[in-house]
């Protein structure tokens, strides 16, 4: 299996060093407008695979990518305490245009991760001409997990034993499905001692988590480097999960937004439309509304 990470900031090195934890590559191909930097990262990953398993991690070029079995692009400038995703827009659509016209030919998976990772999900298509259905934004995945582990925390309970969804924007107009969400196949909204007034405030821990932690480190890393090498290791291995990850989705004008979809080995094939109540879907209606506008702005004066 071989895996090609552009961008070796913060987010881009934490995806390959549990790339390696997964042990799913044979070959970890690294790239970065500082070839010095990725042939650096390069080295210093090659040490922590002779302790993990046997990888051959590489400084490439994009263009050598082509060959991959997926491309990971977490290239571009993060975001800073008083940056939303959607201002990093205009510059980061650039670099992506430029990743993708190195890409003909391209045969594998796409993996957005760069922010906003919505709208530049839509850019990387459109610029590669790749199939909408392998050029995944990682989305909402971490939001969902993030809103997992909160319920998690309140309820007492291991995450894992959660089923509840973030849709829509990764950003700050995404939407909590409380109405869905499912503890061991009971309704949330019937386990004991739950209270509604409260769901607007678990949604906004969720949706400010990012702020948070930039404000205190300057970067969210770890679990986005966590979510990307598990969204990997489940579709290059077919496992056909349900994943909340953003796609171009037809239906919806080509907005690029996140849905529940079923992901495997040809991408994110089969997109699901989860339960909402009224408010749920008017919120996500509106994000929608917010990410077209957004990439409306890109080709305005």
């Amino acid at each position: 299996m071989r895996i090609g990470v552009v961008g070796m900031g913060w987010v881009g090195a934490s995806v390959a060093i549990s790339l390696l934890h997964e042990g799913l590559v044979r070959e970890l191909w690294l790239a970065d407008a500082k070839p010095g930097l990725a042939e650096g990262e390069a080295m210093d990953l090659a040490h922590a695979a002779s302790l993990l398993h046997r990888v051959k991690v590489e400084a490439r070029d994009v263009a050598d990518m082509r060959e991959a079995d997926a491309i990971v692009v977490a290239a571009g400038r993060g975001g800073g305490p008083e940056d939303t995703r959607l201002s990093l827009l205009r510059g980061n659509a650039e670099i992506v245009r430029s990743i993708a016209a190195e890409l003909d030919g391209f045969g594998g998976l796409l993996v957005m991760v760069s922010n906003p990772v919505d709208v530049l999900t839509r850019v990387m298509v459109d610029a590669s001409g790749l199939p909408p259905a392998r050029v995944l934004g990682t989305g909402t995945l971490l939001d969902t997990a993030r809103l997992r582990e909160r319920l998690g925390r309140r309820l007492d309970l291991d995450p894992r034993s959660i089923h509840a969804h973030v849709i829509g924007e990764h950003g700050d107009s995404e939407v909590a499905l409380f109405s869905s969400a499912r503890v061991g196949g009971v309704p949330l909204r019937s386990w004991p001692h739950w209270d509604r007034a409260d769901e607007p405030a678990l949604a906004d821990d969720v949706r400010r988590a990012a702020y948070a932690i930039i404000a205190r480190k300057g970067a969210t890393n770890h679990a986005i480097g966590v979510v990307t090498a598990r969204l990997l290791r489940w579709a290059l291995r077919d496992e056909r999960r349900v994943l909340t990850v953003s796609r171009v989705h037809e239906s919806l004008a080509g907005v690029a937004t996140s849905l529940p979809a079923v992901v495997g080995r040809g991408g994110a094939t089969e997109v699901l439309q989860p339960e909402m109540d009224a408010d749920e879907r008017a919120a996500f209606e509106r994000s929608c509304e917010v990410l077209e506008a957004a990439h409306r702005s890109l080709t305005s004066a």
